[in-house]
Order: structure tokens, then sequence, then C-alpha cells
């Protein structure tokens, strides 16, 4: 058992029923998520110590966040309590050419407003072997923007490996802010981690003779990508999930992982989903998982690919898989078959 810290906000989803749109629903069902929250509960479902840390507020929103992460048997005992809000997302499910939509209410919540001098990174990361923090969470405000760089630095002094998805959200900050914050976190950054579109998006790297619109992927571009990224930042690895969208429903799902000067694609998957919310957050914790294993490059991103594979068909934010539910599709169990 490793013990990885993963650092982010944990807000309240509502969503519609099935695909109702938000103009046509009377209620709203309600769960939790949010990035690293998402990673923290795959990570514990996978056997692994996961601590996360955030700030919530102390009334009985707040502590059913944090009960929907005990469930998992996810650490909070440094999650900090205090301010007023819990962040809010409304989530409608897309269908057909219909795409999915996110809107956020999060601003002034409790994590946005949290002061960087609340978390004592030199005790939070005492023995921990691993920290995980995304692109999302800079986005918050400039105090989150501080707290996500001093962890990365107490981490990167104490020789904790750092990863980082890189999440650019348009509806968060825009790609100059994203660039400055990036470049200076991604400095302390081992492992980064992107879809086809965020390179782009944050660092003005893409992707030759692809077009993510038509779903016109190319392999040759992506590893250019990569070598561009371990180029400029020296990272130890770079992992890039391959979506070729044919519909809200329909996908084609694979990654690319890029290691000490060479590319390991895993199988291509065709998923029918269920629900793609926190999608790449599986294929980062299973990466993560399958890394501190001691799992070989290819053997890495096969399984990261299959967790996140199996997260579109669960719903919720959270991966609820296990290690051997996801190894027996990465070696070639995926006939949904029943299992007696």
């Amino acid at each position: 058992m490793h013990k990885i810290v993963t650092l982010g906000e944990l807000m309240l989803r509502l969503a519609p029923e099935g695909y109702l749109r938000f103009v046509q629903a009377e209620k709203l069902e309600s769960t939790f998520g949010g990035a690293e929250a998402n990673v923290a509960v795959s990570l514990a479902n996978f056997g692994e110590q996961a601590v996360f840390v955030t700030k919530l507020p102390s009334h009985e929103i707040g502590q059913a966040a944090v009960n929907s992460l005990r469930k998992f048997g996810v650490d909070t005992s440094e999650i900090r309590r205090g301010g007023s809000r819990v962040g809010i997302y409304y989530c409608e499910k897309g269908a057909s050419q219909r795409p999915s939509k996110v809107i956020y209410d999060r601003a002034g919540s409790s994590f946005a407003g949290s002061e960087p001098s609340e978390y004592d990174w030199e005790r939070i990361l005492e023995g921990a072997f691993w920290l995980h923090v995304t692109g999302i969470t800079p986005a918050l405000s400039n105090n989150c923007a501080e707290t996500a760089l001093r962890a990365c630095k107490a981490a990167r002094e104490k020789g904790v490996t750092v990863s980082t998805d890189l999440n650019y959200r348009k509806k968060l900050w825009t790609r100059e802010k994203a660039g400055q914050v990036m470049t200076e976190l991604c400095k302390y950054v081992d492992v980064c981690i992107a879809n086809e579109e965020d390179a782009k998006d944050v660092f003005g790297i893409e992707s030759a003779d692809s077009d993510i619109e038509s779903g016109r992927l190319s392999k040759e571009g992506y590893i250019e990508v990569a070598s561009r990224l371990t180029d400029r930042f020296g990272f130890k690895a770079v992992a890039i999930t391959l979506r070729e969208s044919l519909s809200a429903n329909d996908n084609r799902w694979s990654a690319l992982l890029y290691t000490g000067g060479n590319a390991y694609f895993s199988k291509k998957y065709d998923i029918h989903i269920v629900d793609r919310v926190g999608g790449g957050d599986s294929f980062g914790a299973g990466l993560i998982y399958s890394m501190v294993s001691g799992d070989d490059p290819q053997t890495s991103v096969d399984f990261a690919v299959a967790a996140s594979c199996l997260k579109h068909s669960v719903e919720g934010d959270y991966n609820m898989v296990s290690v051997q539910e996801v190894r027996a599709l990465a070696s070639g169990g995926g006939s949904g078959r029943v299992q007696r």
C-alpha cells in the first residue's frame, strides 16, 4: 500500500434524471465529485492509501461530502473545515448528437477561498509516495494556484513523485492564464497527463494531421506532442488520452504513454457511454496505480485505459471498480458477459 495524496475541490453534483434536459427537469439528483477526489476514490478502491486534501464547510452538506469519500476508504483526515459553501456543478447528460453540458456554481467556495498557509505540506506529505493535482485546482483562485504550487514544490523537495492532469477548463480561466500558471507548476511535475486538446489549449502544442471535431487523431502527431512536452519540462512520462467521438453516447477510447523516448499505445475500445464525467480522472488513477505497482509502460497504459473504459459504464463521478475487474478487461475480457 502506498500513500498517495491528491489536492482539489470536492463539489456537489446536481443532475436531471436520465437524459432529461435542465429545462425539463422537475427535480435534480445529488451526488459528489471533483477531479482529484475522483482519483482518490479510484485509488482507495484499488487498495491504496488515498489521502484527499481540500476545505469544506462544517455544516451538514460539507459533512455529506466528506462522508461520500469515507465510505470508499479515502483518508479524509487532511480535509480542512470552514467557510460557508460547497462548490456546485450542474450536469446535463448528452445523447446522440446533443453534447453533455456542465454549469459551474463554485465561486466563493470554501476551498477556493482557503489560504495557502492552511496546508502544512511538510507534514501532509510525510511518508507519501505520490502527489496528484490537476489544472482545475489553480484555475479556481489565486490562492488555490499558490496552494498547488507550494504542494508541488514541497513534494519535489521530499522526493515525492508529482503528477498533474492539465484538465483545461475554458469556463474557469483563459488559455493565457492557464499557460502562465501551469508553466510554473510543471517545473515540479514528473508525470503529465493530458487529453487530445489540453496541450494545445494550455501550451500551444498541437498534434499535426489531427481533427478532433471529426474524430481523426494522428498517432505520430501525439507522439510529437508528448516529445515536445518532455523536452520543454523534463517530464519522466507523458500520458495522452485519445477520444474519438462518434456521438455523445459512442466513442473510441485509447491512450499514449511516452517515457524514456519511447511511445506505448494502448488497445482501443469502442465504448457506449453511461456517464463520461470522471473518465479522465479514472485514467489518471489507473496510471498512478499501475506505475506505483512497478508495472512496465505498456501494462500501465493498458491498465489506465481499461480502468477508464469501465468508468464510462458507471453513473456518477466516482469509478467504483476493482483491480481485478480492470485487469480482466485489460487482458481481453471485454464481452460484457455475465460473471457467474
